[in-house]
């Protein structure tokens, strides 16, 4: 099998993450696909027209797209160890929590995209909303201290590139969750999530560096005003360019402050 997969995209690490708790990190073969240029014609073929990451290419058979259908396809075929529950109704519990993901990311990548102060606290509400709501499901359904059982399962592989991905909102937006109960379970499964040896494919530093164009309002490889480079290019790496100004609001750095030329 052939994954074709955009470096750093969280979708694309759900499955490095679940083949990691596999065992099986060597399952696939992994081709990158540089998001800042359009995509080849091959790719276009396997995803029907489609642009979005990751596709998996089988041998044989059409190809499979979506990060959720891939994971379920991947969790079918390698039965052992079990990552989702075998038990219907312990699938069910973690499934409560599993449905508020797609408003989760889309709440996230709102935020740091927005552009109008006006709307800042309103995109935070909305953000701190549903980590209530993950919180109210963890504490009521929860067996788990820590993970949403006993170690990081199914939830924790939909979850944890995201909560790697707003690392970008701390930085950008100095989002952090607020003290108190209605937040304690959740902050506990979210640094849980991110401490697990199996989800540390990325970094804080990483992430900010990459995600600085996004804070500008420009997703997908798209150029800010006035740039020529973007910093989701492979090349200057990521390892050597400084970190971007903060301020998402304020002056906005050049290709030249980013280390991009």
């Amino acid at each position: 099998m052939r994954l074709h997969h955009i470096p750093v995209c969280p979708f694309c690490q759900r499955v490095e993450i679940l083949l990691s708790l596999k065992g099986a990190p060597g399952a696939v073969d992994y081709n990158v696909i540089d998001i800042t240029k359009p995509r080849p014609d091959f790719l276009l073929e396997l995803t029907k027209g489609t642009s979005a990451m990751p596709v998996i290419e089988i041998p044989g058979k059409t190809a499979v797209k979506e990060s959720m259908v891939i994971l379920r396809m991947i969790e079918d075929m390698f039965p052992e160890p079990g990552v989702v529950r075998r038990d219907p109704h312990e699938h069910a519990l973690e499934s409560l929590l599993v449905a508020k993901q797609e408003a989760f990311t889309i709440s996230g990548y709102v935020m740091v995209m927005n552009q109008d102060t006006d709307k800042t606290d309103d995109c935070r509400n909305r953000h701190l909303k549903l980590y209530r709501e993950m919180n109210d499901i963890l504490v009521n359904y929860a067996p788990g201290d820590t993970f949403f059982f006993d170690r990081f399962g199914w939830a924790e592989v939909i979850f944890t590139p995201m909560f790697q991905r707003f690392w970008f909102l701390e930085y950008y937006e100095g989002f952090e969750l607020p003290q108190g109960g209605e937040f304690d379970r959740v902050r506990r499964w979210r640094a849980a999530c991110l401490g697990d040896p199996h989800a540390q494919q990325v970094t804080f530093d990483q992430i900010v560096k990459l995600y600085y164009d996004y804070a500008l309002g420009k997703g997908n490889g798209a150029l800010p005003e006035g740039r020529s480079v973007s910093t989701f290019a492979f090349e200057p790496g990521w390892q050597t360019r400084p970190m971007p100004p903060r301020d998402k609001y304020g002056p906005r750095a050049t290709d030249a402050q980013l280390g991009l030329i």
